[in-house]
C-alpha cells in the first residue's frame, strides 16, 4: 500500500491531490459491501494457497485474521478512515496492521476490478432474495384481502370511468398478477447473474488465481464468468437488476395510486388504519395516504436509477473505466427504496378496512351493465354492431330518466327493440353480470377462487426456486 492510503502509486512522483482525493474517495455508503469483500478474500485466500502462494500456516493465518475483521467491522471497533481511498484499501489496511507482510501477499493474483464487480453482485444476490421475500408478503396481503371480498361486487373501471361490474377481490389479484411477474423476474435475474468474475483480475485473468471456478462455487455462484473482460467491464447484471427493481416500484406505484383514490372521502372506499397513516400539522380532521403517496413518489427514484446505469453504459470501452463505479450508486438506493416501500406497502393493504356497502353501491353506477344488453341480443344473433347501438339507446333513455339500466322496465326495452323481450330482466342485474363472467381469468366469484389457488401456488414455486423460507 501507498504512503498515500491507496494501492497504487509506485510510479508516481507526487502524492495525489487532495480535490482527487474527494472525487475518488468512496462513500462511506460502500461499508455495506465489506461482508461481501471479505467473503471473496476468504474465497481468494484459499485460491492463493492451491496456487502455493499461502502455505498452509499462512492461509490459517489470513483465514482467522479475515473472520476477526469481520466481527471487528461489525462492532465499530475497525472504521473506515478519512484516508482509505475505498473499502478495499480500508480492509488491506487492517490486515496489515494484523497480520505484517502477510496481510499483503492476498493481494496476489487479483485486482480490484474483479473484487469490485464480484462484491457488488454478490451483495445484489443477496439483496434480491430479501426483496423477493418482501414481495411476497406484499402479495400475501393482497391475497388475503381478495379472499375476503372474492365476491364484493365493485364498478370495474377503464378511462377512470365505470366499465362493467367486477369483484373487489378480482381487482386486487390483477395487482397481486403483476407482481407474481415481477417476483418472477427477480428468479430469472438472480439466474442469470450467477457467474462470478472473481479470477478476472484487472481484465486479461490472473496467472495466479488458476481455479475461479472452485472460487465461484464457494461465494454461491453456479460458475465462473467464461471471458475475464466482460467479467470486469459488464454491468448489465446491474441494469437488470434497476429494471426490476423499477418495474417493481412501477406496479406497487399503480396500487398506491388506487390506494389514495380509494381511500378518498370522494370513493370511501377503504379505511386506512391508523398506524399506517398521518395527518395534517394544519387541519385536523386530515388522514393521508402517506404511504401510498410515497411509494408512488420513490418509484420516480428507481427509474431515474435504471436511466442512470444505463446512461453510464452507454458507449463505455471495453474493459474497466471508472463510470462503473456509478453501479453502487443507482443500486443501493434502489435497494434501500424497495426496502421501505414494500414492508410498508403490504401493513397498508394487510390492515386497511374495505367499505363493502358503499363499493356494493357503487357496482352498479354509470349504467356499467350496459354490456349485458349487448351480450344479451348477440347470444340471440343480433349482429354485435347493432346489439352495441341498441344498447347505447338503453343508456340514453336511463339517462334521460335518471335512473340506472336495471330501473327501466320491460316495456321500456321493447320500445327501443322488439328484440328486447322480457326474460332480458334477469340479465340486467350486478349479480347476473358478475356470475355470467364465469370463465376461465373471469371475475365471477368461483373463478376468483380458483385463481387465489393457483396463485398461491405459483408463489410457492418461485419461493421455492429462490429457496426463500416458507
Amino acid at each position: 500500500m501507498s504512503e498515500g492510503g491507496t494501492l497504487w502509486g509506485g510510479r508516481f512522483r507526487k502524492a495525489p491531490d487532495a480535490r482527487l482525493m474527494r472525487l475518488s474517495r468512496s462513500a462511506a455508503s460502500h461499508l455495506r459491501l465489506v461482508p461481501y469483500d471479505l467473503a471473496g478474500s476468504r474465497a481468494h485466500a484459499r485460491e492463493l494457497h492451491r496456487a502455493e502462494i499461502l502455505d498452509a500456516a499462512e492461509l490459517a493465518s489470513v483465514l482467522t485474521a479475515l473472520e476477526a475483521l469481520a466481527a471487528d467491522v461489525a462492532s465499530g471497533r475497525a472504521a473506515y478512515d478519512s484516508s482509505d481511498e475505498d473499502i478495499h484499501t480500508f480492509l488491506e489496511r487492517e490486515l496489515v496492521a494484523r497480520l505484517g507482510a502477510l496481510g499483503g501477499k492476498l493481494r496476489a493474483g487479483r485486482s480490484r476490478n474483479d473484487q469490485a464487480a464480484n462484491d457488488l453482485k454478490l451483495y445484489l444476490r443477496a439483496a434480491a432474495l430479501q426483496i423477493a421475500s418482501d414481495l411476497k408478503d406484499l402479495q400475501g396481503a393482497l391475497i388475503a384481502q381478495a379472499q375476503t371480498h372474492a365476491a364484493l361486487p365493485a364498478p370495474g373501471f377503464t378511462h377512470l370511468q365505470p366499465a362493467q361490474p367486477v369483484t373487489f377481490g378480482h381487482h386486487l389479484l390483477a395487482h397481486a398478477q403483476a407482481l407474481l411477474r415481477d417476483l418472477g423476474r427477480i428468479a430469472d435475474w438472480r439466474e442469470r447473474a450467477s457467474l462470478s468474475p472473481l479470477g478476472s483480475a484487472a481484465l486479461a485473468g490472473s496467472a495466479l488465481a488458476r481455479r475461479p471456478d472452485l472460487s465461484a462455487l464457494e461465494l454461491g455462484y453456479s460458475g465462473a464468468c467464461e471471458n475475464s473482460i466482460d467479467a470486469v467491464g459488464a454491468r448489465d447484471h446491474v441494469a437488470e437488476f434497476l429494471f426490476v427493481a423499477a418495474m417493481i416500484a412501477v406496479d406497487v406505484s399503480r396500487l398506491a395510486e388506487e390506494v389514495t383514490i380509494w381511500s378518498s372521502r370522494q370513493f370511501a372506499w377503504i379505511a386506512l388504519d391508523d398506524a399506517f397513516s398521518t395527518g395534517s400539522s394544519i387541519m385536523p380532521q386530515k388522514k393521508n395516504p402517506d404511504i401510498a403517496e410515497l411509494s408512488r413518489g420513490r418509484a420516480a427514484r428507481l427509474i431515474g436509477d435504471l436511466t442512470a446505469m444505463l446512461g453510464a453504459l452507454k458507449g463505455l470501452p471495453l474493459a474497466y473505466n471508472r463510470d462503473l463505479s456509478e453501479d453502487k450508486h443507482a443500486a443501493f438506493d434502489a435497494v434501500d427504496v424497495l426496502g421501505q416501500v414494500l414492508p410498508a406497502m403490504a401493513g397498508l393493504v394487510a390492515s386497511m378496512a374495505v367499505n363493502a356497502e358503499r363499493v356494493r353501491r357503487d357496482a352498479g353506477e354509470g349504467f356499467t351493465l350496459a354490456t349485458e344488453i349487448a351480450d344479451f341480443l348477440a347470444r340471440k344473433g343480433v349482429p354485435f354492431s347493432e346489439a352495441h347501438a341498441v344498447a347505447g339507446a338503453a343508456v340514453r333513455l336511463a339517462e334521460d330518466r335518471k335512473i340506472g339500466l336495471d330501473g327501466l322496465q320491460a316495456g321500456d326495452l321493447a320500445g327501443l327493440d322488439e328484440r328486447l323481450t322480457a326474460d332480458i330482466l334477469p340479465h340486467l342485474t350486478v349479480a347476473a353480470a358478475i356470475a355470467s363472467r364465469d370463465v376461465f381469468g373471469g371475475t365471477a366469484p368461483a373463478r376468483v377462487r380458483e385463481q387465489i389457488a393457483r396463485l398461491r401456488d405459483a408463489i410457492a414455486r418461485l419461493a421455492n426456486r429462490l429457496a426463500l423460507p416458507a
